[in-house]
């Protein structure tokens, strides 16, 4: 009589039950199966150029939310998660000799070279074992399949004809259905502790009431976050008006963390959107939720397209720029004391909560790749370690493009910090949220304090180069929306009729994905 058959599902950024292609398999061709999910050392290892830290507070305690959950609704079905510290390749060889019964390892295929090569090491050491390989597609919104190219590399370079191509030559794939019940672990199977941040050599992040992210890890979460936005509050039917807000936690979608580690599906949320549409409204803002989730899937195949290209300093253009490489300027940056009030601001905002919103993300990258000329690697790899919701291809693609080395038709794409300020904190409200040296400035005047005479520093107990920086860099075109403030002629701040009030949107590319392992969804 011959063992019954054990499958092991390696997981990996895919941590969840519904639409998971993985189990529905899984559960038809399997007696005994074993969800596993490891936690890779080389994950918490330094970065390739500079040595940031890879994996920090803020994003380790998602993850491990998102675990926990996972398991409790594997044992709520009937199953369990295995939870082991190390290298995939070796955790699985070592299943395969333990459990001597395993006849396939499945796993949802990955996109960038440090997860293709796990791959590769695991086809490898399961042929050793003769145990099959069986790999799905499932983490964007097309399939992998369903493009309208011949080829990979006849994704086209810019965005629109990808989504116009795909729009009108494609389909979004029904779902996999949410097993019920699912085919236990092999009797004697240890489960394994889920570690601590402590066991990962990290620290457990400080909660800060401010966070317009104040939202927990996990499948359970992210379904109840969705069932928040669009069904009990009609949020996604202004989706496009409020996208570009910076305070609170209902100006966006807020998906793009659970999205980064698969705890939802972006098929699900797409067919929730049709749903909506159908039953209550279609509207842009309904539209703009898939318009987003297309950037995501974008930069997924830009980074099959171009493979390491996506990490290379010239980028995908080969351009080259004589980036500089001064880490006092870059310290100043990431710290948030650039003299520069907006962009303190947001940069305090993701070192306190590991999130930032989209229209901050884009500012800041601009401030470190145009205004300080620094190597935008740097602002990629800082990403990398703080974001809640890091995405590599979304996180490397967006900086790419943001140095101007990636897929961009414009040349020269560079934010002004003043006008931004103005546009979208038109009264100072969210820099004096993250910038409390700087409170009793009144309106919009804290955009510039550089501005503001002695006597008015003085009132507001702010000495520039003590309690404030003077700014590390005055670029030339902010003079124009600095004495437009000051003189009171001019456009009017936008941002009257609510966080966004944005002219010419489409050409902003508000992708709530914005820079994160992703934008901000």
């Amino acid at each position: 009589m011959s063992a019954p058959r054990t499958i092991i599902c390696l997981l990996r950024n895919d941590l969840r039950i519904h639409d998971s292609e993985l189990f529905h398999w899984a559960q038809t061709h399997a007696e005994y199966i074993v969800p596993l999910y490891c936690f890779d050392p080389r994950h918490y290892m330094g970065t390739y150029n500079y040595n940031l830290p890879k994996t920090g507070p803020f994003r380790l305690h998602f993850l491990l939310e998102s675990i926990r959950d996972l398991r409790n609704t594997l044992l709520n079905k009937g199953g369990n998660l295995v939870v082991r510290r190390g290298k995939p390749e070796q955790v699985v060889a070592e299943l395969i000799k333990q459990l001597g019964s395993v006849s396939t390892v499945a796993f949802h295929e990955e996109v960038t070279s440090e997860e293709l090569n796990v791959e590769k090491k695991l086809k490898k050491a399961c042929d050793q074992m003769e145990v099959k390989v069986h790999t799905f597609w499932g983490s964007t919104l097309y399939h992998r399949d369903d493009l309208p190219f011949h080829h990979i590399s006849g994704l086209p370079d810019v965005y629109t004809q990808f989504r116009r191509a795909v729009e009108t030559r494609s389909r979004v794939r029904p779902l996999f259905p949410t097993p019920e019940q699912l085919k236990p672990l092999p009797p004697g199977l240890a489960e394994g502790a889920i570690p601590t941040a402590e066991d990962l050599q990290q620290t457990e992040p400080v909660s800060d009431p401010r966070s317009a992210f104040p939202c927990n890890g996990g499948e359970t979460q992210a379904l109840a976050r969705l069932k928040h936005y669009f069904w009990d509050t009609n949020a996604v039917a202004m989706y496009k008006e409020t996208r570009n807000g910076l305070i609170g936690v209902d100006y966006s979608t807020k998906f793009a963390p659970w999205l980064a580690v698969g705890c939802i599906s972006p098929r699900y949320i797409y067919h929730q959107i049709k749903q909506y549409e159908k039953e209550r409204t279609a509207n842009q803002s309904t539209y703009w939720v898939i318009f987003e989730l297309l950037w995501r899937d974008y930069f997924r195949f830009v980074g099959v397209k171009y493979g390491n290209r996506l990490f290379h300093v010239k980028g995908l253009q080969d351009k080259s720029v004589p980036w500089k490489k001064d880490m006092e300027l870059f310290n100043a940056w990431k710290e948030g004391r650039t003299g520069v009030p907006f962009v303190d601001a947001n940069m305090r905002e993701l070192a306190m909560t590991g999130f930032m919103s989209n229209r901050g993300r884009q500012n800041v990258a601009s401030f470190l790749t145009k205004d300080l000329g620094l190597d935008w690697r740097l602002g990629a790899e800082w990403f990398e370690y703080l974001l809640i919701d890091y995405d590599v291809c979304s996180n490397y693609g967006n900086w790419l493009y943001s140095a101007g080395v990636g897929n961009d038709p414009r040349e020269n794409r560079k934010f002004n910090m003043i006008k931004q300020g103005l546009d979208y904190d038109s009264n100072g409200d969210f820099v004096r949220q993250w910038v409390p040296e700087l409170q009793n400035i009144k309106g919009a005047d804290v955009h510039t304090p550089w501005t503001l005479s002695t006597a008015a520093l003085s009132h507001a107990h702010v000495s520039l180069g003590e309690n404030y920086p003077t700014p590390i860099v005055v670029s030339p075109e902010w003079s124009r929306h600095v004495n437009n403030k000051l003189s009171g002629t001019g456009p009017s701040p936008k941002g009257k009729k609510g966080p966004c009030h944005t002219p010419k949107q489409h050409r902003d590319r508000g992708i709530d994905f914005y820079f994160s392992r992703s934008k901000n969804l």
